[in-house]
């Protein structure tokens, strides 16, 4: 069976040079390189597929958009996660969801990058060298500083293990099962309170579910200390909204790497005007061994979708 296959939110127009984009050879391809949010502007993006490739959570599908749908038969999702859409009004309708696995690695990779970064003041001196200037800053070394983990799944754990590498005092808080896991691997635990007032650096590792959304508080980022960094590389929403600007305004924590947005892709945010500030575009999984593993795994479900 030839498929008619609708691939949104390809923003670097990546998907085309990938490898195991010759899997979907014999099918009918549309790829949008754009984020569109309206309603009928995705209904008549879609309204022709008879199946989606979606690249992680770029795209919400609901049962008001499934309703102008007729003829979507599968949704093939890069990653595992399916909270962006609606799985029962999919069931109601036939529509097929086939979901993948994903890798820590480039994500724990990209962590250990912003933290190296932010610590060293390394954007701001590349900026500063462009200008015609020489050594703006201070940055700070990490050994034997305090890298505080919250969240020990499989992204925590390899970040927890550059922290051992670069010779910090790594801590780790998160659930029973973190805890052992990370006691079992030799880290010292912790107390929420003291994941925040102790660290040099405070890494977050969660999911983002209705127990994890808003679970950083103003008062948690109130207990770091001035020169401490926050990195979040994982869900925006995991932080109460606008605390983490009103912090950093306030001095504690007195720096933050931040790869995640409320709202994505953006042009404007307020973190992007501050200068103790680190963004990046949600690169965490964006990289190429990353897209050849998530989308040959979607495309392989729509080919045996496609073979019945």
């Amino acid at each position: 069976m030839i498929l008619r296959v609708v691939i949104p939110d390809d923003y670097q127009d990546a998907v085309r040079g990938l490898a195991c984009f010759t899997r979907l050879a014999r099918h009918e391809v549309t790829i949008y390189n754009d984020t569109v949010k309206d309603i009928d502007a995705l209904a008549e993006r879609f309204r022709d597929a008879d199946a989606l490739v979606l690249i992680r959570e770029r795209t919400s599908i609901d049962d008001a958009l499934l309703e102008r749908l007729p003829r979507l038969k599968l949704i093939s999702q890069t990653g595992r996660g399916t909270a962006h859409i609606d799985v029962e009004a999919c069931k109601r309708r036939g529509i097929k969801i086939a979901v993948g696995t994903g890798s820590p690695i480039a994500p724990a990779e990209l962590t250990w990058a912003l933290v190296m970064a932010a610590m060293r003041h390394i954007p701001q001196e590349v900026a500063h060298m462009r200008a015609g200037l020489w050594q703006g800053s201070l940055g700070r070394a990490l050994r034997g500083r305090t890298l505080s983990v919250w969240g020990y799944g499989k992204i925590g754990t390899l970040v927890a293990g550059y922290g051992r590498a670069f010779a910090m005092n790594v801590v780790v808080f998160g659930r029973e099962g973190s805890l052992t896991r990370a006691e079992a691997d030799g880290y010292a635990t912790t107390t929420r309170e003291e994941l925040f007032a102790r660290a040099d650096v405070v890494s977050l590792h969660l999911r983002l579910t209705e127990e994890t959304h808003g679970i950083v508080t103003a008062e948690d980022l109130a207990r770091m200390k001035r020169d401490a960094l926050l990195v979040n590389t994982s869900r925006a929403e995991l932080i109460e909204s606008g605390a983490l600007q009103a912090a950093l305004r306030a001095g504690r924590p007195g720096f933050a790497a931040v790869d995640v947005y409320e709202e994505e892709p953006l042009s404007t945010h307020p973190l992007l005007g501050m200068d103790n500030v680190l963004c990046t575009p949600h690169l965490g999984y964006v990289e190429r061994d990353s897209y050849e593993l998530y989308f040959g795994q979607a495309f392989d479900a729509v080919n045996a979708f496609a073979e019945g």
